[in-house]
């Protein structure tokens, strides 16, 4: 994808303090708050409004189709492709729930960072050997603090827009735990900012919420024919768009 010049000085000189700005402000107050907040509902709060200055500033739009298939006040373990930066942004201001994420056990060795993602119920997984019974134990705590989880079975961003095959441990806190599953489609973040640019765009994204998948019910489940259902579900909206954008190189 090219990049007009005008993109990558705005993202420079403009972009990048503003956000750098957001960040420290509304972290400040999210991990002040943790203090008083064990919950995080506050430091959420923050998340929430850091996410939609975010997408303001860059100049993004987000369409959002088929949130009437979802309960307010359920706890959801939302299921997302992932192909930019901004996926985190688009979710975090559109989803109305309590959201927290799973991350890699390193960054809870940051001072202050680890201890404030612990303490407001984000999940830190040691990927090469996780705590069944740790994970089992945030799966309880989710439900009874009304929150839920998103979770980018990918791993890491996708290049060409193409979905990944999804990481089968990624489900298994919604099958232990019977948490209902949702699928998601984003389409377009990575015309915002691809993996490897700099530079952001303004644009328009679109969000598609599948109908959620109850778990509760479910007896004898192939964790990895299961993640496999959830992308064959996902990959056709998200992907809709991956030969254009590849074409425009």
């Amino acid at each position: 994808m090219k990049v007009p010049p005008s993109h990558w000085w705005r993202t420079v000189l403009f972009l990048i303090p503003a956000i750098g700005l957001y960040t420290i402000v509304l972290g400040a107050l999210s991990i002040g708050s943790s203090l008083f907040d064990k919950r995080g509902y506050f430091g959420h709060w923050c998340a929430r409004l850091w996410a939609k200055l975010i997408l303001v500033t860059t100049g993004v739009g987000v369409e959002v189709q088929g949130m009437e298939r979802l309960q307010r006040g359920r706890t959801y373990v939302f299921v997302s492709n992932h192909q930019s930066h901004y996926d985190t942004a688009v979710l975090f201001a559109v989803l109305p729930y309590q959201l927290r994420i799973i991350s890699k056990d390193a960054i809870g060795r940051f001072p202050v960072l680890g201890w404030h993602l612990r303490r407001t119920g984000h999940i830190l997984v040691d990927r090469r050997r996780p705590d069944r019974t740790a994970i089992f134990e945030w799966a309880g705590r989710l439900t009874s603090l009304g929150l839920s989880l998103i979770v980018y079975p990918e791993g890491t961003r996708s290049i060409d827009g193409r979905v990944a095959p999804f990481k089968a441990g990624s489900f298994q806190i919604a099958l232990q735990a019977g948490l209902a599953v949702v699928p998601l489609s984003l389409v377009g973040t990575r015309r915002i900012m691809a993996k490897g640019q700099l530079a952001a765009h303004p644009g328009r994204v679109r969000l598609v919420v599948h109908d959620p998948i109850e778990t509760a019910t479910l007896v004898d489940v192939d964790v990895k024919q299961f993640g496999e259902r959830i992308r064959q579900i996902i990959r056709p909206i998200a992907e809709s768009d991956a030969d254009a954008v590849s074409s425009r190189g």
